[in-house]
């Protein structure tokens, strides 16, 4: 089965819809969370991963911070502006959609988490000692996760004791090791300096993983977070990827 792995599209519709063209054809569609917060279709944006074929969704921080279930107080002053604008600009459906997101999804071989498996919503894997500590939180093969809008790998090495790094570039296709970590990146908002959007195909029968870069119209998106008022450094950090 040819899944769409997708994570932090962050109310960026015009990214979402280039992935998704870019994707096609896929069977599955897996959303490892933050559909929202710090861009200006939060709305359009759950609507369309609403809609795609055999969902598989979990929320994010920014998800639920927008609910109240996390304190906006622990984001820095720009992201909790735009939580209390979509807080604003969300509509009851929407709301619902957020509401009834799982923290952690168990499939056949795949782990769905945001942050990490430890602490699903909040951790961020960014370094090979708290990847090692990870493995020990989930049980199947793989674990799929976001947060970080990174894309990254960590598998373990041969003796088990300790998770290595692996940095890959587009188009890089993997065969998948039997215990990895993954993440896709981000769709919405990549900060690894380079502003395509991100996102991972996975082939769950042949077990390989795929990293997919496709451009977008990041102009287009800066215009509309300007005229709906949202802090210029998350309009700034779009150019660039950071």
């Amino acid at each position: 089965m040819r899944t769409l792995v997708i994570s932090d599209i962050h109310a960026n519709l015009t990214a979402l819809e280039a992935v998704l063209a870019d994707a096609k054809p896929f069977d599955a569609a897996w959303c490892l969370g933050d559909l929202v917060g710090y861009g200006p279709d939060p709305n359009e944006c759950i609507a369309r991963v609403r809609d795609l074929p055999n969902l598989a969704c979990i929320i994010g921080n920014h998800d639920a911070a927008t609910l109240d279930q996390i304190d906006a107080e622990s984001f820095n002053p720009e992201a909790r502006q735009a939580i209390q604008w979509t807080q604003e600009a969300l509509v009851d459906a929407s709301v619902a959609f957020l509401r009834a997101l799982p923290e952690r999804v168990n499939l056949d071989d795949v782990t769905l988490v945001h942050g990490s498996p430890r602490h699903p919503v909040w951790e961020y894997l960014l370094d090979t000692q708290n990847a090692t500590r990870s493995f020990e939180h989930f049980e199947s093969p793989y674990c799929f996760v976001g947060h970080t809008h990174l894309p990254s790998v960590y598998y373990l090495g041969e003796n088990h004791s300790s998770a290595k790094l692996f940095i890959p570039e587009a188009g890089t296709r993997l065969v998948l090791s039997p215990r990895a970590i993954l993440n896709p990146g981000s769709v919405g908002q990549p900060r690894d300096r380079d502003p395509r959007a991100a996102y991972a195909i996975f082939n769950t029968d042949e077990q390989v993983w795929e990293y997919h870069r496709i451009p977008y119209d990041v102009t287009l998106v800066q215009k509309r977070m300007r005229e709906a008022g949202l802090p210029d450094r998350h309009i700034q950090r779009l150019s660039a990827g950071w």
